[in-house]
Order: structure tokens, then C-alpha cells, then sequence
């Protein structure tokens, strides 16, 4: 069985240039959704977040590959981050507890709300995950957007943040959406200096 991986066919969502911003045109794509608010290194809300996505996406694959006979790599984890004056993506010395996040997992077309429910089932009956009650199957359209790559520890970013909201300016752009960061590695795995994070933002 040939397995898909989605990071090649959206090879230009996901493999944008660590020298120069982009602007791409990102389609409308289903993803698992948690909420969530505080500081990502030492909130427990966002390690059961992260948890659930993984369980709840690894229980769809395996479901689809038995239903359909489809087999696919599971996408990487992405965020969309904020606070309530939107400064703290700009800027040096951010506040990290005011931080308010959507965590999310892309999943393939054919993942029906059906299957989703059926894959919550599967994963209560072996965890018992706080966010299970929390996670939601949920479109997202960003359309014409900037990114760049970013490779080095997440606490190091606002450089690179404010480069790409400059260039926003520049160009006549304003921002459409919230800041999106889509985690190319394994943070368990990969020393800080080499990780490698999409950063992207929604212009008009």
C-alpha cells in the first residue's frame, strides 16, 4: 500500500525559503482544533493539548487505512498564536502567559465528521485525555498569506517575526489572520538551533 505524505504534495506551503518571504495561496484544509491559553513551556494545558491531537490523528490513520485502504503520514503540528493587543508576535521580551493558542493537526480531505467521532470513541477507550472533550474537526481558509522559514530555538524568533511583519508593511499588505507557526521537527529529537518552524501570516 502506497503511503501518501502531504508534506510533498504541499511541498510549497511547507518548505518555504529560510532567505526570502513568500507569499502563497493556501487552500481551505480540515485540521483538529484545541483552544488553549498560557506560557507553551511550562502550561500542562498545552502537553494534554498536544497529546490529544496526536492520539485523536493517529486513531483517524489507522481508521482510514483499514476502511479505505488509504495510508498517509500524519502532518506536522502547527499553531496559530495571539493576545488580546496582538503586540507580543512584534516585538523582544514577550509576555508568554497571556499567550492564547489554537493547536491543530492537518487531516486529508475524506476525514468526515463521522470518522472523527469514531476515532474519539476509539481513543476513550484507551486514554483518558482531558482535551478529548475540547477538540473539534474544523475548516480553516487563510488564502494569500507571507511566510518564511525559521530555523533555530523557538524563544529566538522575534527577529525573524518582525522582519516578516515589516515586509508586510512594506508592501502595502495588513494583516488577515492570526499568526501561524507549523513545526517542521521533533523539539524531542532535534537540538534548538537546528528546528525548523514555518512562519506565516494572512495579508490582504
Amino acid at each position: 500500500m502506497e503511503k501518501t505524505d502531504f508534506k510533498k504534495e504541499l511541498k510549497y506551503l511547507c518548505a518555504s525559503s529560510a532567505k526570502e518571504i513568500e507569499i502563497v495561496n493556501v487552500p481551505q484544509m480540515n485540521f483538529l482544533m484545541i483552544d488553549g491559553m498560557g506560557n507553551p513551556d511550562t502550561s500542562q494545558e498545552f502537553k494534554d493539548a498536544i497529546e490529544t491531537l496526536y492520539a485523536v490523528s493517529y486513531a483517524i490513520k489507522f481508521m482510514i487505512k483499514k476502511e479505505k485502504s488509504i495510508d498517509y503520514v500524519v502532518m506536522s503540528l502547527e499553531g496559530l498564536w495571539w493576545d488580546d493587543d496582538g503586540a507580543s508576535f512584534s516585538i523582544e521580551g514577550r509576555d508568554k502567559d497571556r499567550w492564547k493558542w489554537t493547536l491543530m493537526i492537518m487531516q486529508p480531505e475524506y476525514v468526515t465528521k463521522d470518522t472523527f467521532g469514531k476515532a474519539i470513541e476509539e481513543v476513550k477507550k484507551k486514554k483518558n485525555l482531558p482535551f478529548l472533550s475540547k477538540i473539534r474537526l474544523e475548516n480553516l481558509h487563510e488564502g494569500i498569506s507571507a511566510q518564511i522559514l525559521y530555523v533555530g530555538p523557538y524563544d529566538a524568533e522575534h527577529t525573524t517575526i518582525e522582519k516578516i511583519h515589516a515586509f508586510i508593511k512594506e508592501k502595502g499588505y495588513k494583516f488577515s489572520g492570526k499568526h501561524h507557526e507549523i513545526y517542521l521537527s521533533d523539539p524531542r529529537k532535534t537540538a534548538p538551533e537546528k528546528l525548523k518552524t514555518i512562519i506565516r501570516l494572512p495579508i490582504k
